[in-house]
């Protein structure tokens, strides 16, 4: 059975951190479709959307961070989208609390959207100016997913 969202070099940005960061967003996104097949309940979906927001969150700040550092021109624009991301998964967070929310294909489809759009044709710009301030393609080699992040619910 193929996966929802494939992980593919057209997705990969030749960063390996932010790449492996990429990945878990798109491991998350599969295991919201899962779910969703699976007609998965309530609390399976609380804790999907739990640990995909905190991922994410994870995630923008690093990417935000470094923009920062390097002195990205495009970082105030950047960190909209995030901010609007956030929201959007606060709002469906707070209806799965009052019982007005399900995990649904419309809600997959959207997150498949915007997690692929987002990372072709946002975050792809910053990978020139990355390098061009001196950047190197292996980026910590994991280690802010191995030292900053446990999994909503996990270790």
């Amino acid at each position: 059975m193929s996966k929802f969202v494939e992980w593919s070099n057209e997705l990969s940005m030749g960063l390996e951190e932010i790449d492996a960061q990429h990945q878990i967003l798109v491991d998350l996104l599969n295991e919201i479709h899962e779910a969703i097949q699976q007609r998965q309940g309530i609390e399976a979906a609380r804790n999907i959307i739990g640990r995909l927001d905190e991922y994410a969150r994870v995630h923008f700040a690093v990417e935000e961070s470094l923009m920062r550092i390097l002195h990205y021109p495009e970082y105030d624009k950047h960190r909209e989208e995030h901010d609007q991301l956030i929201e959007q998964l606060n709002g469906f967070r707070d209806k799965l609390a009052e019982g007005k929310g399900s995990l649904n294909f419309e809600l997959a489809h959207f997150l498949k959207l915007w997690l692929t759009r987002h990372i072709m044709e946002v975050d792809k710009r910053y990978v020139a100016h990355f390098l061009a301030q001196g950047i190197r393609p292996e980026l910590a080699k994991s280690s802010w997913k191995q030292r900053f992040w446990r999994p909503f619910g996990g270790a």
